[in-house]
């Protein structure tokens, strides 16, 4: 198989375990291409292992991403959420059940609880099957180490995962409710489907309007939306008609997408527990949806 063959071909990997890594898919496409420099510049004649090789590669760049990433994520302006990723069916080198979940945006916030490296020991381990001694050499530690940093990692993931987790289809109803309750302003449809201690995440990275803190609390939540959908048309000038919204799935789950005169304004996504919605996640960051129009648009697969 000639080299650009063979690296196409780990390409879709590569880029599940760089955005799992990274919860940017800007940044995703950035460390698939350096790897793709790197690993066409620089291949070992005598390589038994090109997916090993270029997950090292990959895993790598991850982590010094993520390691300078520290500083500017400390000065984010309001709470920092993953960039949202258009999935379906197809999507993804595979469709194992731990390769699913992770995508998800609650899994990928648990992630973020993780330092860089049990993070990719995680990840390497749970998601994509790695063995200990394979990770070791990845990433320049002893097995032992990886087991250490794993059974670590897998704790606290534990600790925060959801307790039930149903089908995508089955929770579509859920969110076409919302969907017709928010459009509607209704607040007593709202809370209907609201979970008693729901938690409400926006972010805007200080460009677009957007809280800046968490609200947990049924009543409080309903508060939130019912105000959006009241100031929305004044904040935004755009016209009714201009307005439309979408129910399409985004990190494996049934997101509300709203866009105004065609673009993306906001992306919603929800965590469903036990039949009600117990969390949700606004992205309004133009940079963060800069990736998911250009899927929506064919612009990228």
């Amino acid at each position: 198989m000639a080299e650009i063959e063979l690296f196409q071909a780990q390409r879709p990997r590569l880029f599940a375990v760089a955005y799992r890594m990274l919860g940017s898919a800007s940044d995703t496409e950035d460390v698939v291409q350096d790897a793709w420099l790197r690993y066409s510049g620089a291949r070992p004649v005598d390589l038994r292992s090109p997916e090993a090789y270029l997950t090292t590669i990959v895993t790598r760049l991850c982590l010094d991403r993520l390691k300078s990433a520290r500083a500017s994520r400390e000065e984010y302006v309001g709470p920092w959420l993953p960039e949202p990723l258009l999935t379906d069916a197809a999507s993804g080198p595979e469709r194992s059940v731990a390769l699913a979940e992770s995508v998800t945006r609650a899994y990928m916030v648990l992630l973020e609880t993780l330092s860089p490296e049990e993070r990719a020991v995680f990840l390497l381990r749970e998601v994509f099957e790695h063995e200990y001694d394979d990770i070791a050499a990845m990433l320049d530690m002893t097995p032992a180490n990886c087991r250490q940093l794993f059974h670590r990692a897998k704790t606290r993931i534990a600790e925060g995962r959801p307790r039930f987790r149903d089908a995508a289809a089955e929770k579509r109803p859920l969110v076409g409710r919302f969907v017709s309750a928010l459009i509607a302003g209704n607040g007593d449809e709202l809370t209907s489907v609201l979970a008693e201690d729901v938690g409400f995440w926006s972010d805007g990275g200080g460009k677009v309007l957007a809280a800046r803190r968490p609200v947990f609390g049924r009543e409080a939540v309903v508060t939130v939306l019912v105000g959006i959908r009241r100031t929305a048309q004044a904040v935004t000038g755009v016209p009714v008609e201009a307005v439309s919204i979408d129910v399409i799935d985004v990190n494996g789950e049934p997101a509300m997408v709203l866009r105004l005169a065609g673009h993306v304004d906001s992306v919603y996504t929800f965590t469903i527990d036990n039949g009600t919605i117990a969390a949700i996640r606004i992205v309004r960051n133009p940079d963060k949806l800069k990736f998911l129009e250009r899927q929506l648009t064919g612009g990228t697969a």
